[in-house]
């Protein structure tokens, strides 16, 4: 398991009004219906950004993190992975995910994500980036080549598992912040993907935060407060840098 019920993102440096926030029932392009909670900033914006989350699905950390990110100015939507499988929109720690998992397809992920992208073009946002954790992590890597013009795709300890298949389709940019003390994931694993990518022009950013655990970004984790911040500096940063 990733994040827990307990956990809570640390908020952004740049800190401006949240608008409407709540949850919502998006349409995939394939038909199906699923779960997803919206946050807008009060002030317009250009900016959106997709959230992924772990392999629980939509649970608390993700609404409030879409929060966080209306904070910094972005129109956020954070979708759950199971609407075509789980009869419960419930994600609490004794959702049964184990189940639901090895059910995802990458057409599903894409189309989900692909519909929150719309949704989110809808609310004005001009450039969509994408970020995801665990699960979605790697599956945010991936939309860097799903999804036709995404400004960019980040991830937290994410694999690379996903998107290395497929590396000759990359065409977002992509921003890898991983833990330097995750046992699943080593950093030297993404070194083909960046090669690959990085040859054709496009920008990839790693960053390894040595000694940070898997799970790190988040406000109760004291010893990891400089990670936490550098994590939210270098995503605005990107951002900013690959915004239109």
């Amino acid at each position: 398991m990733c994040h827990s019920d307990e956990s809570r993102p640390p908020a952004p440096p740049r800190q401006g009004a949240v608008g409407a926030a709540g949850d919502l029932r998006l349409t995939a392009p394939d038909g199906a219906s699923f779960l997803a909670y919206e946050a807008h900033p009060a002030e317009p914006s250009t900016r959106g950004i997709v959230i992924l989350p772990d392999i629980r699905g939509l649970h608390e950390y993700y609404k409030q993190l879409a929060e966080r990110f209306a904070e910094a100015g972005f129109h956020a939507v954070a979708f759950d992975w199971f609407g075509r499988t789980a009869d419960t929109d419930d994600r609490a720690e004794g959702f049964d995910w184990q189940t639901h998992i090895p059910q995802t397809t990458q057409p599903g992920i894409a189309a989900d994500v692909a519909a929150c992208v719309d949704k989110l073009r809808g609310d004005g946002a001009e450039s969509v980036f994408t970020v995801g954790f665990c699960f979605g992590g790697r599956n945010s890597f991936r939309q860097a080549a799903d999804q036709p013009g995404l400004a960019g795709a980040i991830g937290f300890y994410g694999s690379v598992d996903n998107v290395g298949p497929v590396a000759d389709q990359v065409q977002a940019p992509i921003l890898m912040l991983l833990a330097g003390d995750d046992q699943s994931i080593r950093p030297e694993s993404f070194d083909g993907l960046i090669a690959s990518v990085t040859a054709r022009g496009i920008d990839v950013e790693r960053q390894v935060y040595d000694g940070a655990p898997h799970s790190f970004f988040d406000r109760s984790f004291a010893d990891h407060r400089a990670a936490c911040a550098d994590a939210w500096d270098r995503i605005l940063a990107f951002t900013d840098r690959h915004a239109a």
